[in-house]
């Protein structure tokens, strides 16, 4: 006899198309011409009678912790048996959806684009419809059990080039004399838990993987990307009311290009082929995957708390240089001449219509605005030296499953997989948002050296957090399987 009520719903959250809609996450602004693919919401709901876990995924590029707290309210109005602390939401990092946030990295395009979807406008037209989702989740929770199981697929990569003058580029060119190496390793594991009804069908599942759904970053169209993909096929193998929640994997120095190949040997993944080729390789790992029993009865508890930590510091030699610096870049070309000529060269390169990036993060107008940000960081850090997010840690029979707000790096996902006492861990990046843009969290060498997502523009903690963050999780984690809570 099952233990567990579990629930499912899936809701379209695209937005309406009677305004521009600008595309998020990239420095220079994309409108989408049309939709390649919906972007949906999947929500999921455990109840064991002493205990519940409530998740979804969103199919957009990243949202901070007021987004996320304003829909735990929503919830929780619309539902009082739903304890909204227990509810956790995460992104699955298409470049291909409206912001969640009000972001930009200079005034100038958003003055450009007043007639565009405002981020606070899809904010009021998505935050119901996900809290709506989430009831229904809850609502339609039906006895079941769960079945775990494990696979393997090429999909994510390192992205950032070392050379041999002691710097990396992400994207870097690899068919350069003075490359020496990638500078992380990849994750070709495939984690997965399906959920089964009493007759043992299957009714949803979570896939785990080390690789933000971004093949499409590049074009102008909403998409759901490879995720998305991968769930319309996932519901051609098991049936249309079959829902996939894709989580990410801490995997922010991680992309679904194989720079080492230089595009030479499969599609540039840039493009919409790379999407149908990267869902397939998730659908053969699922279906090739070690299955593992049924389990009607798993254990379920759910820890969350919210955690601060250090925001990485910019030391007054930074400041000083970095001053200088600005001044030196802005007599050569103001900033709004170097976004200018920086919008230029993107969509000149856009035109060659080869693999991307389009846009130069080497470029002058990207070294001011990388200038700004160590300024901004050394005058405002002691006034707020924390960031905060709140965690959500769950043990789901054999499983683990623990969130963060960051785009962490494949090192420290690493650590908590290896020190975790779960048979599988579920690690679940760009989660629940933090009181600041959270960002990258670089490794010791994605600081030491630079270029984008290892600089201090690119995210609001380094190393030293980074460690914390990987004590805090594996000790919370490790909790929920031993009551000593012993590492």
């Amino acid at each position: 006899m099952s233990d567990i009520l579990i629930g499912w719903s899936e809701a379209d959250i695209t937005p309406p198309m009677d305004k521009k809609v600008a595309l998020y996450g990239q420095y220079y602004t994309r409108n989408a011409a049309k939709i390649h693919s919906r972007l949906k919401t999947v929500a999921a709901a455990f109840d064991s009678g002493e205990e519940q876990f409530i998740t979804a995924s969103l199919d957009l590029v990243n949202f901070q912790q007021d987004f996320h707290r304003k829909i735990r309210e929503k919830v929780a109005a619309i539902e009082p048996e739903i304890q909204p602390e227990k509810v956790f939401l995460n992104a699955i990092h298409t470049h291909n959806g409206p912001s969640a946030t009000p972001v930009g990295l200079s005034d100038i395009w958003r003055e450009r684009d007043t007639d565009t979807l405002s981020p606070a406008d899809y904010v009021e037209f998505v935050i119901p419809v996900i809290a709506e989702n989430i009831v229904k989740a809850w609502r339609s929770r039906k006895k079941g059990g769960i079945m775990r199981a494990f696979g393997n697929a090429r999909i994510g990569h390192c992205r950032r080039a070392v050379y041999s003058n002691g710097k990396a580029e992400m994207y870097g060119d690899t068919t350069r004399r003075d490359f020496v190496g990638m500078e992380a390793g990849e994750d070709s594991g495939v984690d997965i838990l399906f959920t089964l009804d009493e007759e043992g069908k299957k009714t949803g599942m979570f896939l785990n993987v080390a690789c933000p759904s971004q093949v499409m970053e590049a074009t102008y169209v909403i998409s759901s990307d490879f995720a998305g993909r991968t769930r319309e096929l996932m519901k051609e193998e098991y049936g249309n009311d079959f829902c996939m929640i894709y989580q990410i994997s801490p995997a922010g120095c991680q992309s679904p290009r194989d720079l080492v190949r230089h595009y030479a040997t499969e599609p540039d993944f840039w493009h919409a082929d790379g999407v149908e080729k990267v869902a397939g390789r998730l659908m053969q790992a699922v279906k090739s995957a070690d299955y593992y029993e049924a389990d009607y009865s798993p254990v379920l508890k759910h820890t969350s708390l919210h955690v601060k930590l250090p925001r990485r510091r910019a030391s007054y030699e930074d400041y000083i240089k970095a001053k200088a610096e600005l001044a030196r870049l802005t007599a050569i070309m103001s900033e709004k001449e170097a976004f200018a000529a920086f919008c230029a060269e993107t969509h000149a390169n856009e035109k060659i219509d080869g693999p991307g990036p389009y846009d130069s993060k080497l470029h002058h107008f990207v070294l001011i605005k990388n200038e700004q940000a160590v300024i901004n960081r050394y005058e405002e850090q002691d006034k707020d030296p924390f960031l905060g997010f709140d965690m959500n840690v769950v043990r789901l029979g054999d499983i683990a499953m623990a969130s963060n707000p960051f785009e962490l790096y494949l090192y420290y996902g690493q650590m908590i997989k290896a020190r975790s006492k779960a048979v599988q861990t579920f690690l679940v990046q760009l989660a629940a948002g933090g009181d600041h843009p959270s960002g990258y969290l670089p490794s010791p060498d994605g600081e030491k050296f630079g270029g984008y997502g290892g600089l201090i523009i690119n995210g609001q903690v380094g190393s030293d957090g980074g460690y914390l963050l990987v004590d805090t999780t594996v000790e919370e984690i490790n909790k929920l399987f031993d009551e000593k809570g012993s590492l």
